[in-house]
């Protein structure tokens, strides 16, 4: 069994896509908090909702900032980038998604934010 669950912050605004199939898949990415003080580390997810529940009003409430609990399976890919070195990215394919907390404010001041 692969499950994953986590609670971050919204890095962007959730965008919906239609794969070729006619599936719409809403793609959105979370930072999560671990330790502290020297200890800090952010970790990023990629995350992707597929079906019905990718296309329904659950996106508009999908924005930068906005505190979320995810669960679902998790993948590692990694990759080649342009210099040559190795990267990798965690990829997670996402059952169910909560919205914690109230909805962020809308402030142009915050777009330098990490989250």
């Amino acid at each position: 069994m692969n499950k994953l669950i986590i609670s971050g912050r919204l890095t962007r605004d959730a965008e919906v896509r239609f794969i070729p199939s006619g599936t719409p898949v809403m793609s959105f990415s979370v930072a999560n908090n671990t330790g502290f003080g020297d200890n800090k580390k952010t970790h990023y997810f990629d995350c992707s909702m597929f079906g019905k529940r990718a296309e329904g009003k659950l996106k508009d409430y999908m924005v930068k900032g906005q505190q979320v609990v995810v669960e679902g399976e998790v993948s590692l890919n990694q990759y080649q980038k342009k210099d040559g070195t190795g990267g990798a990215s965690l990829n997670v394919f996402v059952n169910n998604v909560e919205l914690m907390g109230s909805a962020p404010t809308s402030n142009d001041d915050d777009d330098d934010l990490p989250f």
